[in-house]
């Protein structure tokens, strides 16, 4: 196989480990082109195993632009979210590929620090052993050991206690989008978990909340307000059903949501234009 053969078999698979490890889809996309540029010069005859090559060259790619993510994240106007993907239905049908790049779960990777971020994704999500991984990220597989178990208990303290199915969230979403659409307010309520949690990205280039909004009415009642306005149009989104809300029949805002015993405790609204380019078709993601 050549070059361009090898890399194009493998793009899926290094898009993913890119996008779990920044969350940004053009920002992985962009690691991709590099990586390309690299793999293009490299002597094939002297690559043993070219799937950890490319994993390699994607993820030592991928740190340098999650430690300047971070740095540009410190100065974004509002909360941050990450870019949603329009995904395909097979995600869903992979309950653990849709975990790792579920909304929420890509949430609880930005409280990780960009080493450890790398290596339970690796780890974790893709099952890379530990001397593969210690390559990539410049550090000894004994060393990595213990990042992967620290980065592992900072997750598990962290993520939804409970596997929710994309059928569960389905259901949920189905009784949220009803109430949202006939403006009721008490079956919005009955949904909600009292300590729910609504996050809105706007970027400071269109309008939204700049602060969390928590609680069960709060959220409610800025809902209520929105419902004459807006239509909304399921799709899968991250590996989940989510809502696609237009305005005048344009795209506004991809809203996902976490769920949690059958009421939702999380709702995440990505307004910020740069963010929703990719909604118009679908991208595959892999382990």
């Amino acid at each position: 196989m050549s070059a361009t053969e090898i890399f194009v078999a493998h793009r899926n698979l290094l898009f993913t480990v890119a996008y779990e490890m920044l969350g940004s889809a053009a920002d992985a996309e962009d690691v991709l082109q590099e990586t390309w540029l690299r793999w293009a010069a490299v002597d094939l005859g002297e690559v043993e195993h070219q799937r950890a090559y490319l994993v390699r060259i994607t993820t030592r790619l991928a740190l340098t632009r999650l430690r300047t993510l971070r740095r540009r994240k410190e100065s974004y106007v509002g909360p941050w979210l990450p870019e949603p993907l329009l995904t395909t239905p097979d995600v869903a049908e992979n309950v653990e590929l849709a975990e790792s790049v579920s909304m929420a779960m890509l949430l609880v990777l930005e409280t990780l620090g960009p080493t450890e971020r790398a290596v339970f994704v690796l780890r974790d999500v893709f099952g890379l052993e530990y001397d593969e991984i210690a390559a990539a990220v410049d550090r000894n597989p004994a060393a990595v050991r213990q990042i992967a178990h620290r980065a592992r208990g900072h997750v598990a303290a962290r993520r939804p206690r409970q596997v929710v199915s994309p059928a569960e969230t389905r259901d949920a979403l189905g009784a949220f989008q009803r109430a949202v659409e006939t403006g009721d307010l008490q079956g919005l309520l009955d949904i909600l978990a009292p300590d729910v949690i609504l996050l809105t990205d706007g970027g400071g280039v269109v309008q939204a909340a700049l602060e969390p909004v928590e609680g069960a009415e709060r959220v409610a009642g800025i809902l209520s307000r929105i419902t004459a306005a807006v239509s909304l149009r399921p799709a899968e989104i991250n590996g989940y059903p989510a809502l696609l809300v237009h305005f005048d029949d344009e795209l506004s805002a991809v809203l996902a949501i976490q769920l949690e015993n059958g009421r939702i405790t999380g709702l995440y609204a990505v307004r910020n234009p740069e963010k929703l380019s990719r909604i118009t078709q679908q991208t595959p993601v892999t382990r």
